[in-house]
């Protein structure tokens, strides 16, 4: 069995800086944070005049790990046992349920369900339980 360490005031403050980030995007633009969707976006067919604003946010989503390495000297430690074609399946996966599922955890789980959308609900009750399946599979199956 894997452990993991159990970060409460860490995880508050991801929470928290999430959630005012998403809240600040639906003021600032009245757009949700789906992360999704603005990444995808990045790319055509989609021209209109929100490109520097998506790529303000995802470069900003890249920039925090270098952030967080200049500032502590460090990156937190991570682990990932799966191989390099796991890895790309699930991120394809991934891709594919956020696409067919019109949004991602950010969109769904942090903004949808903020907003009681039944839709968002349904969306989120579903990935969280298709990736509990999948962890239960790997860890007792493979």
């Amino acid at each position: 069995m894997v452990s993991t360490s159990f970060t409460p005031i860490a995880s508050l403050a991801g929470g928290v800086l999430i959630g005012v980030a998403a809240v600040l995007l639906m003021w600032a633009t009245g757009r949700i944070a789906g992360v999704s969707g603005i990444a995808a976006r990045l790319f055509p067919p989609y021209e209109d005049g929100e490109f520097a604003g998506r790529f303000a946010f995802v470069a900003g989503l890249v920039a925090a790990p270098v952030l967080v390495r200049l500032v502590t000297g460090s990156l937190p430690a991570q682990t990932i046992e799966a191989g390099t074609t796991v890895l790309i399946v699930g991120g394809l996966l991934t891709g594919f349920g956020s696409v067919w599922g019109s949004g991602c955890t950010s969109g769904h789980g942090v903004c949808g369900l903020s907003r009681l959308s039944v839709r968002s609900l349904v969306a989120t009750i579903t990935f969280m339980a298709a990736g509990m399946a999948t962890v239960f599979l790997m860890r007792h199956w493979s």
